[in-house]
């Protein structure tokens, strides 16, 4: 009885979260449209913007694109000055992918733009439930990384 009932909370527990998810994912694409940079460009940015430069392969891996896919993304970027290409350092032969100022710019607009868009949806809530529900998520995010 008791695994049962565990099992509504999970089933319920993976709806809400892809019902979050959903509307996150909406919202940021209504902020993007305020930009010259699609979706997908959004979301090499933040990569880049979170992990430092990296080769069109690491990023096709992260992202689950193609190597074509994303040469194509990373070509149109470079053209908007969002993300330049430059020669390793430590191997000439490798080329990696920087984020300039301006991609920059745009990411930090962005996400605080979704930051203030959260705060307006969490402003109803105490601040125990907002320390829980970050520490639940934490929590969570961590148990699937180790996965």
């Amino acid at each position: 009885m008791n695994e049962s009932k565990n099992m509504e909370h999970v089933a319920e527990i993976e709806k809400e979260l892809r019902y979050i998810s959903s509307l996150i994912k909406q919202k940021g694409r209504e902020i993007l449209s305020n930009y010259k940079i699609t979706p997908p460009q959004f979301v090499a940015l933040q990569w880049l913007f979170e992990d430092g430069d990296m080769t069109i392969g690491e990023l096709s891996t992260k992202m689950y694109l193609a190597f074509s896919t994303t040469t194509d993304l990373i070509d149109r970027m470079e053209k908007n000055e969002l993300v330049m290409r430059v020669k390793d350092e430590k191997d000439r032969r490798v080329v990696r992918i920087h984020l300039l100022e301006e991609g920059k710019r745009i990411i930090d607009e962005v996400i605080k733009k979704r930051q203030y868009y959260l705060s307006g949806i969490l402003s109803s809530f105490t601040n125990i439930e907002i320390a829980s529900l970050n520490e639940n998520l934490i929590k969570l995010h961590q148990e699937m990384r180790e996965e």
